[in-house]
């Protein structure tokens, strides 16, 4: 039986390359976009079925409990059930810490957090035996602190717990869930300046990763692909760290 795959922030960047990637494989997709996104969903679209998938697009704002349940009940409706759960919606947004305010903290964790929270929760009671949960964290929270971003960081590790705690709850229906913990990804997150890195900042960083270059988004999705897969199915519970080795190497 075809499985239905659904994914937030899937208008661009890893969410894009991960819903091309699942399409390839046989999966229906539910490409989760949010209408504030200036990124074109249909481009998704014309990549999944330029993989030879089927996709829908379906609007999702995940700060919203009402939108996530609306984006699985599309999904449902569309597909008829749903196998796998991919939370990658995320924003980012520089602020001291010094002076930062609650709202913006809680547009962050509201998103970033609650959002897999939001969506992983419409989903579940919808997953069957073999289902799975990945969620996208950050080396950002997940392994280093980030000046400047604290309340990303902050989200970013939660949803480590939140992962951890699924995967021992979930795990007698025979679902699994699992986090992926990025590195430097060349997306359009990363290339913003005003936020992250932006284009200098990734070269510059890129010269200082063991394997020569920050990544690309289809390399994480090749991993939420065998996260969401059989091959998997004894892995739940993990955070697989995918960064070049950047956050093992030994510094001069």
């Amino acid at each position: 039986m075809t499985a239905v795959s659904v994914i937030s922030g899937a208008a661009s960047g890893i969410g894009r390359a991960a819903a091309v990637r699942l399409a390839a494989r046989g999966d229906q997709v539910v490409i989760g976009s949010f209408p504030g996104d200036p990124h074109d969903p249909e481009e998704t679209l014309a990549g999944v079925e330029k993989a030879g998938g089927t996709g829908l697009i379906a609007e999702l704002d995940v700060s919203e409990t009402a939108s996530a349940q609306a984006f699985v009940a599309a999904a449902l409706e569309a597909f008829g059930r749903v196998d796998h759960v991919i939370a990658n919606a995320g924003i980012l947004r520089r602020a001291a810490f010094d002076g930062m305010t609650d709202d913006q903290w809680d547009e962050v964790l509201q998103v970033d957090l609650h959002g897999v929270m939001r969506l992983a929760r419409a989903a579940t009671p919808h997953l069957g035996e073999g289902g799975s949960i990945v969620a996208i964290s950050s080396i950002a929270g997940g392994v280093y602190g980030w000046a400047e971003h604290a309340h990303y960081a902050t989200a970013k590790a939660g949803v480590l717990g939140l992962i951890r705690s699924l995967a021992v709850e979930l795990g007698p229906r025979g679902i699994r869930a699992n986090a992926i913990v990025p590195g430097l990804i060349e997306t359009p997150q990363s290339l913003d300046a005003a936020n992250s890195l932006g284009p200098e900042g990734l070269r510059r960083a890129g010269a200082t990763i063991p394997c020569g270059r920050v990544g690309r988004p289809e390399e994480i999705a090749g991993v939420i692909e065998f996260l969401s897969s059989a091959a998997a199915s004894y892995v739940s519970g993990q955070a697989i760290t995918v960064d070049g080795a950047l956050t093992v190497a030994m510094r001069d």
